[in-house]
């Protein structure tokens, strides 16, 4: 071959090269937990939701302002009080091509109302779902519900032909450790596809390039890398491995934004972190007292009022907390801040209340808690137990990943434990509807009052806002006096990233990566 011709031939490749090499944008994305699951019904937990909404739609969802607004239905109205119609999109195809209709949309409805799906108090007033032509689905509710757009906005829309073919008509049992094509394999409209699913270590997503909206982004592929140690975590992020960590550790802000190269983002997030106390079984799992201190509104206060919540706050959270006296934070409906007020920290007080029930040499009992999911979950937990001993309460501590600890709890195996709670539809229903109602499948401190179960119907129910926010009022004042959970602090969330990333930080924690740039 001649020399010239050659040097074209080396010029073109390198051309090619160098051109899909300045196209090809890839995120780097790392936490320290991973998704539990892909199956979108299975397991209604924070990071799970996260993986989730980069490849599956709902039919409303919350932009960037966390407004709701149209996403797979384009307009929606409802005829009667109980009677919502939705109007399709009629250019929507999943990622394998496959056109989305209104039996997709009913199937997943009825999907995420089954046993296994942890979405199913989500839309327990729906009644019926029926599909009226290709692109209209008629949804019927047993009560008006003035908040039904909230919580389809977290409902995802999966394909009734794709669930078929592999054997997901029904979630994934997760509590029992099911495993299905759906919780390795996802199949949706989103503006990403998955390509590579290895549990807790890498999950890639590559572009859609079948979405139906608009690309606001430029990037073709997003590698997630979930990383649980947080000095490796970090590390891997200053040494570039990594390009972007929602949940930067607060001990390490300082560092990263000495970094030329990085920067810290940090809002208050939409979620409240709390310790539980079963308050049903007759003993102790974990104690030595042959009953049950936490029956006692005494003890469960004198908890309370050990716990230096300001110390945590300046301590364990480097002042990136807001401490909490209910499980809800400002912007949902039914705050105030006058409930939000902590009791006040008082270890004599808190000696009192234990000798007045009966426990004046206080008990043993074992915390449970996650390492893997909120921002210093372990080091609060280690926290509190260093105050709890000045009470002559002796905790020991069992931390452990958020997969065994979910799991066990929802298997009632905890008599003391902590727990974070998000409120998705900025909604204090949905706080209710989980932790408060009787029976409820996250109320294990199995609390039960009859007065809060009426107030949780008149929230579901109940258009006429001064009623509904009358109830709501009543419900968290009830609540609030029980003293049922131990109420710790609202979360501050920090994104730490390359400073060429661009991933708007959100309230609710979770990246939308198709308003999402590298440049």
């Amino acid at each position: 071959m001649k020399p010239k011709n050659l040097l074209k031939i080396l010029l073109a490749f390198l051309f090619v090269f160098a051109s899909s090499q300045s196209f090809a944008k890839t995120i780097k994305w790392s936490m320290q937990g991973d998704s539990l699951t892909l199956d979108p019904h299975a397991q209604n937990e924070g990071p799970t939701t996260q993986v989730s909404r980069q490849i599956y739609e709902a039919l409303v969802t919350r932009g960037l302002d966390m407004s709701i607004g149209p996403q797979l239905a384009t307009k929606w109205k409802a005829v009667d009080p109980n009677t919502w119609y939705f109007y399709l999109r009629e250019d929507v195809k999943f990622s394998n091509g496959q056109k989305m209709t209104s039996e997709d949309v009913v199937f997943s409805i009825l999907r995420a109302k089954q046993p296994t799906s942890d979405f199913k108090e989500y839309i327990s007033t729906i009644s019926g779902v029926k599909a009226i032509d290709d692109y209209t689905v008629q949804i019927k509710t047993s009560k008006p519900n003035p908040i039904l757009l909230n919580q389809l906005s977290n409902i995802f829309i999966m394909s009734k032909q794709w669930s078929n073919e592999n054997f997901a008509v029904v979630p994934q049992n997760w509590d029992a450790g099911q495993e299905t094509f759906s919780a390795t394999n996802a199949m949706g409209t989103g503006p990403f596809k998955i390509t590579l699913r290895e549990p807790n270590t890498k999950t890639v997503f590559k572009k859609n390039g079948k979405w139906w909206g608009d690309v606001e982004h430029n990037i073709t592929e997003i590698q997630l890398l979930p990383i649980k140690n947080a000095a490796t975590r970090v590390a891997a992020l200053l040494s570039g491995e990594i390009d972007i960590v929602t949940d930067a550790p607060v001990q390490d802000l300082a560092r990263i934004t000495a970094s030329a190269g990085h920067k810290v983002e940090s809002t208050p997030q939409m979620r409240t972190i709390f310790l539980g106390m079963d308050q049903a079984a007759d003993k102790l799992r974990s104690g030595n007292t042959g009953d049950n201190p936490f029956k006692k509104k005494e003890v469960r206060q004198a908890l309370y009022q050990a716990i230096d919540i300001e110390a945590i706050k300046k301590k364990v959270m480097r002042g990136l907390s807001e401490p909490a006296g209910i499980i809800t934070f400002p912007g949902v409906t039914g705050y105030t801040k006058a409930l939000d007020k902590r009791l006040p920290y008082d270890v004599d007080a808190a000696k009192k209340l234990l000798a007045d029930a009966g426990y004046p040499n206080g008990f043993d009992v074992e915390l449970r808690c996650p390492n893997d999911r909120y921002v210093n979950d372990e080091a609060i937990c280690t926290a509190v137990v260093g105050m709890l001993g000045k009470i002559g309460v002796n905790v020991n501590l069992f931390a452990q990943t958020k997969s065994k600890h979910f799991k066990e709890l929802k298997d009632d195996q905890g008599d003391f434990y902590m727990l974070g709670w998000g409120v998705p539809t900025l909604d204090s229903h949905y706080v209710f509807h989980y932790l408060y109602e009787s029976g409820a499948s996250w109320n294990k401190v199995n609390f039960s009052d009859a007065d809060v179960d009426a107030a949780i119907r008149v929230m579901e129910g109940e258009v006429d806002l001064d009623k509904r926010n009358a109830a709501i009022a009543k419900a968290w004042k009830i609540v609030r006096d029980n003293i049922a959970y131990l109420p710790l602090h609202h979360q501050v969330i920090s994104w730490a990233s390359k400073t060429n990333v661009n991933v708007p930080i959100r309230p609710n924690n979770e990246p939308l990566f198709r308003f999402s740039s590298v440049n």
